[in-house]
């Protein structure tokens, strides 16, 4: 049987049927035709949930089969067939283990799969030009990273250093499972090691911020067009190459807060400034939950915000080491990986323990 822990899960999956049911008859019901906007909104949402509906009755039929065995088993009228049962009962029980673990997976999992467009941002932090080319460093990780695993890996805007760092880097991201990846990079991303420019052979210690910010068609934000300028600008690629000699980019600055962003990553202007206008909208967004986060009691425990004043990791490259300082191993230690796999790409190992903690927090949470 499934642990104590799933009463609460399995109430939110009953719940979660209820609410399919209700869509399919919504969009089985002739009135909701004449409603274009709610039709692609119950599509839309009904389609999300299928998947786990359909996975849930999977789970209720092997908790019926086990019941079934189990009845047959306490029948001692026969013993033929309560021998038989009971030969079956420990492979149904191991299905259903199996079912529920696939299905608390697919719950979890699921608002985060929605989200199929996101921008990571990266600025250097602390330790001028060493903190641009660690900048750098992060950017070719989470780019070798998208590689293996086919994502979308578009730069929509950067600011070089002179040493061809980066002061700061955006890139919009695509790709099924992608957010649910890299949503816990946001935050503080530091490293040791004896810069370039080291003459000693000195160990210092510089910094790069990450935030993670979802674009969520679903979510309004009001921005007064009083408050913003926009204009045409020239682009090009990191580096400096291929720089347009046409303003087919695109820039926005949003008055009171100060944000400023710069599009290029397409050939059309038309579709930099909507690039831009969705940067703004999830920033102003990522800072409105930030804000309520803050006032509430409901911020995430172990996992954070993704505030970028939140040490999360150490890059340490004189011992090889990449440290993230939520996971903990034996006897409350932080968990260690190999430095030279991460800078390479191969962030799996440490993605899926962070995945395996939120997993963890959020089944206690509900």
């Amino acid at each position: 049987m499934p642990p104590a822990q799933a009463s609460p899960l399995l109430r939110k999956l009953e719940e979660t049927q209820r609410r399919h049911e209700e869509l399919t008859a919504m969009l089985n019901d002739p009135a909701s035709l004449g409603n274009s906007q709610r039709l692609v909104a119950a599509t839309r949402e009904a389609g999300q949930l299928e998947p786990i509906v359909a996975r849930y009755r999977d789970y209720l039929r092997a908790e019926t089969a086990i019941e079934e065995l189990q009845g047959l088993i306490d029948n001692k009228a026969d013993r033929e067939m309560a021998e038989l049962a009971a030969t079956e009962l420990p492979e149904a029980r191991a299905k259903v283990e199996a079912l529920f673990e696939s299905l608390k997976d697919e719950f979890l999992a699921a608002e985060d799969n929605a989200v199929d467009s996101f921008f990571l941002e990266l600025r250097a932090g602390t330790g001028g030009e060493e903190a641009a080319l660690f900048c750098r460093d992060l950017f070719e990780m989470y780019r070798r990273y998208a590689e293996t695993k086919r994502w979308r890996f578009d730069v929509s805007d950067f600011s070089t250093s002179d040493r061809g760092g980066f002061k700061e880097v955006i890139i919009n991201m695509r790709g099924h499972g992608a957010y649910r990846h890299l949503r816990f990079e946001g935050g503080g991303h530091r490293v040791q090691r004896v810069p370039e420019t080291e003459a000693q052979g000195r160990i210092h210690t510089s910094a790069a911020t990450v935030a993670v910010l979802p674009e969520l068609p679903d979510v309004k934000i009001d921005i007064n067009p009083k408050d913003v300028e926009e204009f045409g600008c020239r682009g090009g690629g990191p580096g400096g190459q291929n720089v347009n000699k046409v303003e087919t980019g695109w820039m926005i600055k949003h008055k009171p807060s100060g944000l400023l962003f710069k599009m290029t990553e397409h050939k059309s202007q038309a579709q930099n400034k909507e690039r831009a206008w969705a940067l703004l909208r999830a920033t102003l967004y990522d800072a409105a939950q930030a804000k309520q986060h803050a006032q509430t009691s409901a911020r995430r425990l172990m996992m954070g915000s993704g505030d970028r004043s939140q040490r999360i990791r150490t890059y340490n490259f004189p011992q090889n080491r990449c440290t993230d300082h939520r996971l903990g191993g034996e006897g409350g230690g932080e968990k260690n990986f190999n430095l030279d796999q991460i800078m390479a790409g191969d962030l799996d190992p440490l993605v899926q323990a962070l995945i395996e903690l939120d997993k963890m927090q959020r089944i206690e949470s509900l």
